[in-house]
């Protein structure tokens, strides 16, 4: 039977699949728009779906239905681009099967959910086109349904079965979309969307057996994506030249109205929702008409255009926008590793929260196009947020890394790449930045009350992810504890940075530590100068 904590980790599993595997369904992207973000809109889509199942399931009375319709809500409310819409609508056909049955579901409780999945997948799409994650959606729903009605299935084993029949049925069916779509087979690849489905599908099999597989992207022919992407765009982009993308509000009675609306319009037209909120997303000419056709049926929001010849560049090649990363540090040694990396550095004091006028003149400094911002403070994320909301107003397109710490920050800058597209490297960075633990060491200037008691003037503290959780009296034991906490959750990579005032041999004797503790865990070590706390640790 699966439960709520079953599908929790199936949405965990899933977003980390996509985040292993982003970069190389983006390089398959060539249908029907050849731009190139099939895995980013996925990942997105999947992280608000994540996000919401793991915010439902935060309580012991949470069922399975909770969790599985917050998933299917919170990718409603995230999805990104024609993918992204389609992987929402079927989370809500997943979550339509599960609907009353709190006490967990079965086998056959799964396959009506793959085929559910796969209904309201096709049912979405204004024209279905095989040879796509539709196609791949209804394989892996029989290929589930087949493996419930063998008869040699074990009882104890009918669940794994199925998860197994579902996900090898899909990857079966990805290989054959090159003889379903001809733009596929010209350009020697699978299809993006039903790679990403597939994906999901075999994260879920993991979940259930341990089993794992590293997602392997197949060419099929001799002709690149690249060369393939340029012939669409010189000769095939005659098509409409922005994608319109919109939550909305309304009756479901009005929605007939806009879909036939919206299909006079454009193409690649997406309406997925149910119970007064949609998501839209239609390829049209006038992004107005689209919009007002919104307005009639209900009320637009988080209204998103793009224009699709400049996202997919006519098949020119063109320099990338320049992109500045605007790093805030908090000591002398931090902003040279910041420097060093590349990034535009703002000095900080520890405990000085950057004003939004601070941060908004950061933005600026570096007069670039595209800007990435790493607060590197718990209280500076918002700050830095309202500062890109004012930003963006100038034209600047700036994104937010909601980094909470130092380490974080040097997380996110180590996987930054200039040449990457600007979606995808914050995508990078956030997941690495999200994927650090962040720990400290610092002397208490004060009595206080704390998480781990009441501690007085000159004591060590121990910092676990923002919170006081150690109280000693040896910087060096306190940090040697802090560590040993941090890697009990497991870590590859631990980076410990020194500072002001801190004794010789401090993170020395800590590196040793770790290296008997785990000695298949790398460690770094930097002079970072940050004042107030002797050591800053970051457990990736």
């Amino acid at each position: 039977m699966l439960d709520a904590r079953a599908v929790l980790r199936w949405c965990q599993a899933a977003l980390a699949a996509l985040a292993e595997s982003r970069e190389e369904i983006d390089a398959l992207n060539v249908y029907p728009v050849p731009d190139g973000d099939t895995g980013t809109n996925l990942y997105l889509t999947m992280e608000a779906a994540a996000q919401a199942a793991e915010a439902a399931a935060d309580g012991a009375k949470a069922t399975i239905t909770d969790v599985v319709t917050a998933a299917a809500r919170g990718a409603l409310l995230g999805a990104r681009g024609n993918s992204g819409v389609i992987l929402a609508q079927m989370l809500r056909g997943v979550a339509d099967a599960f609907s009353g049955e709190a006490g967990g579901a079965d086998a056959g409780v799964l396959c009506d959910a793959l085929g559910r999945a796969a209904d309201q997948g096709y049912e979405a799409v204004a024209e279905p086109v095989e040879g796509t994650m539709l196609t791949v959606a209804r394989a892996a729903a029989e290929g589930a349904r087949a493996a419930l009605n063998a008869d040699d299935t074990e009882r104890g084993s009918v669940m794994p079965a199925v998860a197994l029949a579902a996900a090898e049925a899909a990857r079966s069916a990805v290989l054959r979309t090159p003889e379903q779509l001809e733009v596929l087979r010209r350009a020697g690849v699978v299809d993006a969307g039903g790679q990403g489905l597939s994906v999901i599908l075999d994260a879920f099999d993991t979940v259930l057996t341990g089993r794992r597989r590293l997602p392997s992207i197949r060419q099929l022919a001799e002709r690149t994506v690249p060369e393939v992407r340029r012939e669409q765009a010189t000769h095939h982009h005659q098509g409409p030249a922005y994608e319109v993308m919109y939550l909305l509000d309304a009756a479901d009675e009005a929605v007939g109205q806009l879909k036939g609306e919206l299909r006079t319009l454009g193409d690649s037209l997406v309406v997925v929702g149910g119970d007064g909120l949609w998501n839209v997303h239609v390829h049209v000419d006038d992004a107005g008409r689209a919009i007002e056709a919104g307005i009639r049926a209900g009320q637009p929001r988080d209204v998103r255009i793009t224009y699709l010849p400049e996202q997919v560049g006519h098949g020119i090649p063109k320099p990338a926008p320049v992109r500045a990363v605007v790093a805030f540090a908090a000591g002398d040694g931090l902003a040279s590793l910041f420097e060093s990396a590349g990034a535009t550095v703002v000095r900080t004091s520890v405990g000085h929260r950057p004003s939004t006028a601070e941060m908004l003149e950061a933005i600026r400094r570096p007069g670039a196009g595209d800007v990435v911002l790493l607060p590197n403070e718990r209280d500076g994320v918002p700050v830095a947020e309202a500062a890109a909301a004012e930003a963006r107003s100038e034209g600047i397109r700036v994104a937010v890394i909601p980094t909470h710490a130092q380490v974080q920050g040097l997380a996110a800058l180590a996987v930054h790449e200039p040449g990457r597209g600007f979606d995808a490297d914050v995508v990078a960075m956030t997941t690495a930045a999200g994927h650090t633990r962040h720990g400290a060491v610092t002397i208490a200037a004060r009595e206080a009350v704390t998480s781990a008691g009441v501690c007085q003037p000159g004591d060590v503290l121990g910092v676990i992810e923002g919170d006081f959780a150690i109280i000693g009296a040896d910087v060096g034991t306190v940090a040697i504890d802090v560590v040993s906490r941090m890697l009990s959750a497991g870590g590859e990579l631990v980076t410990l940075v020194t500072g002001d005032g801190a004794a010789d041999g401090l993170a020395d004797s800590v590196a040793a530590v770790v290296r008997g503790m785990r000695p298949d865990a790398d460690t770094v070590i930097y002079a970072g100068g940050q004042p107030r706390y002797p050591l800053l640790i970051g457990v990736e």
